[in-house]
């Protein structure tokens, strides 16, 4: 089954309102969407993160992958392994599209999902993360009143407080929504690394007496998380400073990380993932995964694999509960019991609705996002 066409859509998804963190506020998502067609007609859809920049590296390497065989996704990510190289974080994610895209196709050609290509699903309901940040509250009482009302309508176990540049400021959050919460909730923080080694040693020596779950990038690189682990009692979880499989064995020298997310994304797709995962459980590090405001087809994605892998053992992130619509005509998933269920149906198991797709493209190009 050979690959006769790719194209690549720039969309612009609305939020259901402001998602706040340390890097500032936006009211949207920009996405990559993949189109593949095949010779014979099979149609196979991927996804991938942020809009034109990678859209456009998708551009450059279509060409070389025409006539390829879509079953042939090993050789294809060879052939294409420096784009990497040459466009940085933007290469991992066009490669993850378009390895979804052929992933799409195959599971469509087959009549089997992506969890059943990957060996099968371990189970059918994933847990998520319900999401806080300062749009909900920003002062302890009033976030923590949020947090029990994401808890009656989402069900959710876990949850996790998007924080600042202010330690402090995030401590008393985390401090609050545990008050309000009671302890049966598991609860993180996430600051995107932007506090300081003294700061993030400061508030992780606060935090340890309300039994928080992890501190997630709390400060910038593994000689930071290395100095935080070794003088607070919390483990710590990064997506931020090991995001290749090289930086594995590091990180793991250092005892600088206890989990690390994964993303499809940001590793470069599926079957690098799953070499995180066997790396992961060789060394007994937690697994989870990373959300950068997917739209449809990239949380489906993500479900199935967190359904196959054993290794992610944590409730995984995700932002699709914040999206206004989607590009899937089953619109936004719904979240029951805290989590989603894993789609039925070959592939992705998600429709993409060309008009949508249409109308969030056309969306894109008139707001022309930076991000």
């Amino acid at each position: 089954m050979r690959i006769a066409k790719i194209e690549a859509f720039p969309i612009l998804l609305p939020l259901k309102g402001m998602f706040i963190s340390s890097h500032g506020s936006r009211a949207s998502t920009a996405r990559t969407v993949i189109r593949l067609t095949t010779e014979h007609g099979v149609v196979g859809y991927g996804e991938t993160f942020r809009g034109a920049a990678t859209a456009h590296v998708i551009d450059q390497v279509a060409p070389r992958l025409l006539g390829r065989d879509v079953f042939a996704i090993d050789a294809l990510q060879e052939d294409l392994h420096m784009v990497p190289f040459f466009f940085g974080y933007i290469g991992y994610a066009a490669l993850a599209g378009i390895e979804m895209a052929c992933l799409d196709a195959i599971g469509r050609a087959k009549g089997i999902s992506l969890s059943e290509w990957l060996g099968g699903a371990q189970r059918r309901h994933i847990p998520i993360t319900g999401l806080l940040t300062r749009a909900l509250g920003a002062d302890p009482a009033s976030l923590g009143e949020a947090a029990r009302g994401v808890i009656a309508e989402g069900g959710y176990r876990t949850l996790k407080i998007k924080g600042s540049t202010d330690a402090d400021a995030d401590a008393a959050l985390c401090e609050g929504v545990r008050r309000a919460v009671g302890d049966g909730v598991a609860l993180r923080v996430d600051p995107n690394a932007a506090w300081s080694v003294p700061a993030s040693i400061r508030a992780g020596r606060r935090l340890e007496g309300i039994a928080m779950e992890w501190l997630e990038d709390p400060c910038a690189g593994l000689e930071g998380m290395a100095e935080v682990r070794r003088q607070v009692r919390i483990p710590l979880c990064t997506n931020m400073c090991v995001v290749r499989i090289e930086e594995v064995a590091p990180a793991v020298r250092m005892r600088a990380v206890d989990v690390i997310h994964a993303d499809v994304h940001k590793w470069g797709g599926v079957a690098p993932t799953r070499r995180l995962a066997a790396i992961c459980g060789a060394f007994g590090l937690g697994m989870s995964m990373h959300s950068g405001g997917e739209a449809g087809i990239s949380t489906a994605c993500h479900l199935h694999v967190a359904a196959a892998m054993p290794e992610i053992n944590y409730a995984i992130d995700s932002m699709h509960e914040m999206l206004a619509d989607d590009v899937v005509a089953e619109g936004p998933l719904p979240v029951r019991d805290g989590g989603f269920e894993v789609p039925h149906g070959p592939g992705m198991g998600v429709t993409v609705d060309p008009d949508k797709l249409r109308f969030y493209a056309e969306r894109y190009e008139e707001e022309d996002p930076t991000g």
